[in-house]
């Protein structure tokens, strides 16, 4: 059933999170996501899918060149790392806030059941 009030994309990673890529070219690498893209559902992890862009010269690259980047990748490449740092399936649960009284979801290890939110 497709969602009719929120539209909005539910990625099991984060910018921020550790993970480790699962299938492709890089398969077994581990690194941060720097930037994710809910709508086309990739991330760019640091030090995966590194590629050689071809630039002209610019204010940030003067003399131009050939310029390594990181490139997006799939969401479904990649997982999570536990606190063991193994990776993991995602959970989700909502919990109660004790401050304000509201609920939230947060995201868990399947692993250990430790939360993967702040």
């Amino acid at each position: 059933m497709p969602r009719t009030k929120n539209k909005q994309k539910k990625l099991h990673v984060r910018k921020g999170d550790m993970v480790r890529v699962i299938a492709g070219n890089e398969k077994g690498k581990e690194g941060k996501i720097l930037v994710v893209f809910p709508e086309k559902e990739r991330v760019i992890v640091e030090g995966v899918n590194v590629r050689i862009r071809h630039t002209r010269p610019n204010k940030v690259y003067p003399e131009g060149g050939r310029i390594e980047r990181e490139m997006p990748i799939h969401v479904s490449n990649v997982m999570p790392l536990d606190s063991n740092g193994e990776p993991t399936r995602v959970g989700r649960k909502r919990i109660e806030d004790p401050e304000t009284g509201r609920g939230r979801w947060i995201r868990y290890a399947k692993t250990t059941g430790e939360e993967l939110d702040r």
